[in-house]
């Protein structure tokens, strides 16, 4: 069952650990958009990134890939 999509009460969980652990009640996480697609990470409405979820031998483990644009770091001093 690798990959397999998050439940939505895993979400609303992961959601508590990561904003404890992360430290911004801003942060989100939102059921995927369509049916086959990652959960969203977001913070104030903007993904920055996807959870995702591995079952392997009933170890249950969760992957965020976050990405970050070059444009959007602050500019060079």
């Amino acid at each position: 069952m690798s990959g397999s999509t998050p439940s939505p009460s895993e979400i609303a969980r992961l959601q508590v650990s990561l904003r404890r652990l992360l430290g911004s009640p801003n942060l989100t996480v939102n059921k995927p958009p369509r049916a086959g697609m990652s959960v969203e990470l977001a913070v104030n409405g903007e993904v920055i990134g996807t959870i995702h979820r591995d079952d392997d031998e009933g170890e249950v483990s969760y992957a965020i890939n976050m990405v970050l644009l070059e444009e959007d770091l602050p500019p060079e001093k």
